[in-house]
C-alpha cells in the first residue's frame, strides 16, 4: 500500500500535537502542585482589618519555599462634608452656623499582612492622614497554634463593638455612630478628659479563637491610652492595686458558622450567617488617672442575602478614683440600629437609628440620630461611593441650658460623600 507524503506529514502533525499536548498537561500539573505546596493552612489567619484579605487571591509576594508571604495593601478615602450647627452653641465672637466643612481625607492607608514561620501571621498598617501616635494605625503578629488558641500581640482593635471590629473598607456608613465615637458629658472639670463608648485601636495581648466552628472568644489586656499613644505609660491603682490597664473580654455565638467581617458586599449576596455576641471591659485609673470605667456591650448581627441588619446596646459607668476627692459616679447608655439592602449589585441604601444618653442617667434627656446612607460599588469594593445624611434630634431634657450642653459640639444636621479606593 502506497503511503503519500502528504498523508506522512499529517500523522507527524498529529503525533506532535499529541506530545505538545501531554507536555502542556505535564507542565500544568507540576506548576499546580507547586503552587498547591506553596498554600500553607495559615494563610487564613492572614488578615488585615482595613481591607479583605481573600485567602491565597489578590497581590503578593512570596518565597519558593512558600515559608514566607507578604501582601501589600491600600485604602484611600477622600471625602467632602457639610456640617451646620444651631445658633445656641454659638457665641456672639462665633456666628457661623456652617463649620467643620469641606474636603478631608479620613484615611490614606498603606499596610502590608502576610505570614512567616508558618504559624505566624503578621499585619503592619500606616495611615498617613493622622499624626503622632496614630499615624501608627496597626501594627501586631498572630502565633496561631489551631483555630482554638491563638495569641496576638501588639497594637490592634480592642475586642469591643462590632461596628468597629468589622473591616474598615467594608462598613455601611462612612462614619462609625456617633454614640460610639462622640465624647460624654460629665459636669465637673473633668469633662477635660471625657470617656467615650468605643475603646478603637490600643496596645496589649490578647488570645482568641473559635470554638465548634460557633464560638468566637477574645481575652485581652491593654493599656487603655488609645490608638494616640504608642509608649508605656501606666501604673499601679491606688483603689484596686492592681496594673491600671483596660482588661476585656468577648464572646460570640454563631449558630450557623463565623459571620463575615463584612457589612454587606457584591460578591457576597447569597449568605446566610447570625451572630449574637456580648463584652465587658475595666479601664482601671482611665482618662489620666481620674475614673475607673465599666463597659458593657450587646451585638447582634444578621446576614442574609442582600440584607444586613446589625444592632448594638452599650453602657458605661465611669467612677471617679479616691485621688479625686469626690465620691461620685456617672452612667451613661447607648445603640444603635441599622441595615442595608442590595436593591441591585451595585446599588445599597442604608438606613440607622442611632441613640445616646450623653449626658447620663443621672439627668434628663438623650440624643437621637437618625441617618440614611448609599453605597454604590463602581469596582466591586475596590472603588465604592458612599453618601450619608444624620440630623440630631434632643428629647426630654428640663431646661434649654441642658439641651445646649447635651450636643455641644455636634452638628445639627451633617451630611457626607465619600469616595474610597482599595486593592
Amino acid at each position: 500500500m502506497k503511503i503519500s507524503l502528504l498523508s506522512i506529514l499529517l500523522l507527524l502533525c498529529i503525533w506532535g500535537g499529541e506530545t505538545s499536548a501531554q507536555s502542556r498537561h505535564h507542565r500544568d500539573s507540576l506548576r499546580m502542585k507547586r503552587d498547591s505546596s506553596l498554600y500553607s493552612p495559615y494563610d487564613k489567619y492572614i488578615e488585615s482589618d482595613v481591607v479583605p484579605m481573600g485567602g491565597r487571591k489578590g497581590f503578593s509576594f512570596q518565597t519558593k519555599a512558600g515559608d514566607f508571604m507578604l501582601k501589600p495593601y491600600v485604602l484611600l478615602q477622600t471625602a467632602a462634608k457639610f456640617n451646620y450647627y444651631d445658633d445656641e452653641q454659638l457665641g456672639l465672637d462665633d456666628q457661623d452656623n456652617i463649620a467643620n466643612s469641606g474636603f478631608e481625607i479620613p484615611y490614606a492607608i498603606l499596610g502590608f499582612s502576610g505570614r512567616a514561620f508558618k504559624k505566624l501571621t503578621f499585619n503592619l498598617t500606616l495611615n498617613a492622614a493622622k499624626s503622632g501616635g496614630a499615624l501608627l494605625q496597626q501594627a501586631w503578629f498572630d502565633l496561631n497554634l489551631k483555630d482554638q488558641i491563638r495569641f496576638r500581640v501588639g497594637k490592634f482593635k480592642t475586642p469591643f463593638s462590632q461596628a468597629y471590629l468589622v473591616t474598615l473598607g467594608e462598613t455601611l456608613f462612612p462614619t462609625v455612630p456617633t454614640s460610639l465615637s462622640t465624647s460624654l458629658y460629665m459636669d465637673r472639670s473633668l469633662n477635660s478628659t471625657p470617656p467615650t463608648f468605643a475603646t478603637g485601636f490600643d496596645l496589649g495581648v490578647m488570645m482568641h479563637g473559635l470554638l465548634g466552628n460557633k464560638w468566637e472568644y477574645n481575652l485581652g489586656v491593654f493599656n487603655g491610652t488609645g490608638i494616640d499613644v504608642n509608649l508605656a505609660q501606666k501604673t499601679l491603682s491606688d483603689d484596686l492595686h492592681i496594673p491600671s490597664l483596660l482588661y476585656a473580654a468577648r464572646i460570640a455565638f454563631m449558630p450557623k458558622g463565623p459571620i463575615p467581617s463584612h457589612q454587606g458586599r457584591i460578591d457576597d449576596l447569597h449568605n446566610d450567617k447570625i451572630m449574637l455576641a456580648l463584652s465587658a471591659s475595666y479601664n482601671v485609673e482611665a482618662n489620666y488617672q481620674t475614673t475607673n470605667d465599666l463597659r458593657l456591650g450587646f451585638e447582634f448581627t444578621y446576614l442574609k442575602n442582600r440584607l444586613y441588619l446589625s444592632a448594638e446596646a452599650y453602657y458605661l459607668n465611669s467612677d471617679l478614683v479616691k485621688r479625686q476627692k469626690v465620691d461620685a459616679d456617672y452612667t451613661y447608655i447607648g445603640g444603635y440600629i441599622q441595615a442595608g439592602y442590595f436593591v441591585t449589585k451595585k446599588l445599597q441604601p442604608a438606613l440607622r437609628w442611632d441613640f445616646l444618653d450623653r449626658n447620663s442617667t443621672g439627668m434628663d434627656g438623650f440624643l437621637n440620630m437618625p441617618a440614611i446612607g448609599l453605597n454604590y460599588y463602581i469596582l466591586g469594593y475596590n472603588l465604592k461611593l458612599q453618601a450619608m445624611y444624620q440630623f440630631l434630634g434632643r428629647w426630654g431634657h428640663a431646661t434649654q441650658d441642658a439641651r445646649e450642653l447635651d450636643d455641644l459640639g455636634l452638628a445639627q444636621h451633617g451630611a457626607m460623600i465619600l469616595m474610597q479606593f482599595s486593592f
